[in-house]
Order: structure tokens, then C-alpha cells, then sequence
């Protein structure tokens, strides 16, 4: 299945909670689109946020990401992994 990161930007001072809970939020949807969340990561200071998925396409992973409440205001593929 093709992996895609998703980039979140406005979330400065993101808490491990408050990112485990959008985490959480992805998880508890995600098979309606067949999409798995793997992992996410954070930059408080700078509001970044960062989500790796497996999914039949971006649109899939934005459409899970909006019904959670938090949509991406990027997806992008990613077709090589070393």
C-alpha cells in the first residue's frame, strides 16, 4: 500500500497529549478509508506536525484527517523509503 506524509501547520505549542489524542482521534476512524496512521511527530515551537500513513491515496488520508477535526495542509507521497 503507498505511504504519504501529512503536514499540519497552526498547532504551536502542541502538548505529547493533545498529539497522542489527534493520534487517537485518526485511529479510531481510519479503516472507513482503509488508512493506517503509523506514527506522528511534533514541533511545539514551531507548530508543525507531521503524519506517516498507508493508504490508497492523499485524498483518503485528508478525508480521515477532516472528520477527526484536524485537516492536513499537505499530503504528500512517498514512493522511496531507505
Amino acid at each position: 500500500m503507498p505511504q504519504f506524509m501529512d503536514v499540519h501547520r497552526g498547532m504551536k505549542g502542541i502538548t505529547a497529549d493533545q498529539l497522542m489524542e489527534a493520534h487517537r482521534a485518526d485511529l479510531a476512524i481510519e479503516e472507513d478509508e482503509a488508512v493506517h496512521f503509523e506514527r506522528a511527530w511534533a514541533d511545539p515551537e514551531s507548530g508543525v506536525v507531521y503524519c506517516l500513513s498507508e493508504a490508497p491515496s492523499a485524498d483518503a488520508v485528508q478525508r480521515i484527517h477532516e472528520r477527526a477535526g484536524h485537516p492536513a495542509d499537505e499530503v504528500h507521497p512517498v514512493p522511496l523509503t531507505v
